[in-house]
């Protein structure tokens, strides 16, 4: 008896940690991309994927955020697929629990900064959190209109306003792509912070193979298939 109940146990505490779950995804344009993909995110984990530009790392990064339905295959998110269940309730999981780091940084141009992350505030019922933007070195610059910010604020700031809504899953597409290796090691210091104090996940896709390897899992996207390398 004692067995079942610690069988029991160990698989109601693996549906408590899964937050994300990928399963036997398959895409295509007019040629195949991947198939077969089988993904699994857990609370306070960090996924990083790899791969040659065009393999279709950004394409797998959209199907998983709910932005892209897959040609097969299921992701399961809250204990259901997201892509077979009601488009509204798709768009709050979308807008409270996902939150999307892009590569362009799609601030509300003619807003300060501080506009920008009080929308995200707004949306979520969050504050904003002061000690974040002083991570980010961003908290000098938060009353300069987005024009008046160089590439690598803005994008920081983008950054600061997905964390603001305390999303349970990061997806991020190659979020230090503008920016100097201090400055992403800074972002990616961040990030990883966020999800051990939230209990949230991380999916990130880059080409920096060193910050890749500081997430928990890597990845590598290649020959249609997803094979593990940490």
């Amino acid at each position: 008896m004692s067995e079942t109940k610690n069988d029991e146990s160990l698989i109601t505490d693996d549906i408590k940690t899964t937050l994300l779950e990928a399963k036997k995804l398959s895409h295509e344009f007019d040629y195949k991309l991947f198939e077969d993909i089988n993904l699994k995110l857990e609370k306070k984990e960090s996924i990083a994927i790899i791969g040659m530009s065009g393999s279709g790392k950004s394409t797998l990064l959209n199907i998983l955020s709910s932005l892209l339905e897959p040609k097969s295959g299921e992701i399961i998110f809250d204990n259901q697929d997201i892509y077979k269940i009601k488009k509204k309730k798709l768009l709050n999981i979308r807008r409270e629990d996902f939150g999307i780091i892009f590569q362009a940084h799609y601030l509300f141009r003619g807003f300060s900064a501080n506009d920008n992350l009080e929308i995200a505030t707004f949306l979520s019922g969050n504050s904003i959190d002061e000690s974040l933007l002083k991570k980010l070195n961003i908290d000098f610059v938060i009353n300069q209109g987005v024009g008046e910010l160089s590439g690598g604020q803005q994008q920081r700031l983008s950054i600061a306003r997905v964390l603001t809504k305390k999303p349970k899953i990061i997806f991020a597409d190659e979020p230090t792509g503008n920016l100097d290796k201090d400055t992403a090691q800074i972002v990616l210091d961040t990030l990883h912070e966020y999800i051990k104090e939230n209990n949230a996940g991380m999916i990130l896709v880059t080409h920096e193979n060193d910050l890749a390897m500081q997430c928990d899992k890597v990845y590598k996207l290649e020959n249609l298939q997803l094979e593990e390398l940490k």
